[in-house]
């Protein structure tokens, strides 16, 4: 990681105000013009900037401010930072195994027909191909079309299930909502307001004729039973 000043115009301002150090040993040192460190000096520039003490963060110590100020041709040196901290590196496209390459259509099929809401960009993250495969592989004009079968790019290792679901999950988003088919239960504001005194009344209503209907019944049982019993003492 290369060593470089933080902040360099408040450390500018510091020095300025700070030290005894030439215009342009502060202009080499914070990698500024020496105009822009004179109009420092004279307010015109950096207005409103706090100035940041460099050797209270670690970055220059006094015994180096104490060279530069005794000689105007010494040229201040970063200090070497404890912490170093490691630089980011930059996503390209993902790298693909030589023994795993040749299974690349084949979990492009399987992206292609289970999860046709990818965009070719999305697919190239994941399996690390180009979109003109992907193209081949939609429109069945792969030189080996006939031959593939659709397999999983987890299992085949070419990519996590962690990045599959995150680049579903992002295509979803542009999807149009979905159409709901049958039929589907009432919602409450149309069921709460109904009248319940209505359905009571209807309740007991059949209620009682339930019990009309009974008895008439065993009535109808009873006297059908009393003529039976007489015809046989006639008998």
């Amino acid at each position: 990681m290369a060593n470089t000043l933080l902040m360099p115009k408040a450390t500018a301002v510091w020095l300025v105000d700070n030290t005894a150090l030439t215009f342009d040993q502060i202009a080499e040192f914070c990698k500024l013009h020496p105009l822009e460190v004179g109009a420092i000096a004279d307010g015109d520039a950096a207005q409103g900037i706090k100035g940041m003490d460099p050797v209270m963060t670690g970055q220059l110590t006094r015994e180096e401010i104490a060279m530069g100020e005794r000689n105007s041709n010494h040229k201040l040196r970063l200090s070497e930072p404890k912490v170093r901290v490691p630089e980011t590196k930059r996503k390209g496209p993902r790298y693909t195994p030589l023994s795993k390459r040749q299974d690349r259509p084949n979990a492009i099929l399987w992206l292609v027909r289970n999860h046709p809401e990818l965009k070719d960009a999305q697919i190239s993250r994941l399996v690390g191909t180009t979109k003109s495969t992907i193209e081949a592989i939609r429109e069945r004009t792969h030189w080996n079309s006939p031959n593939l079968v659709p397999m999983d790019p987890v299992t085949l290792g070419l990519c996590s299930q962690i990045d599959l679901d995150l680049e579903v999950q992002r295509a979803a988003r542009y999807l149009p909502p979905q159409e709901s088919t049958g039929e589907t239960l009432l919602p409450a504001s149309e069921t709460e307001h109904l009248p319940l005194g209505e359905q009571d009344s209807s309740s007991s209503e059949e209620k009682e004729l339930d019990a009309e209907a009974v008895f008439a019944k065993l009535s109808s049982m009873r006297s059908t039973e009393s003529n039976d019993d007489d015809e046989d003492d006639q008998s």
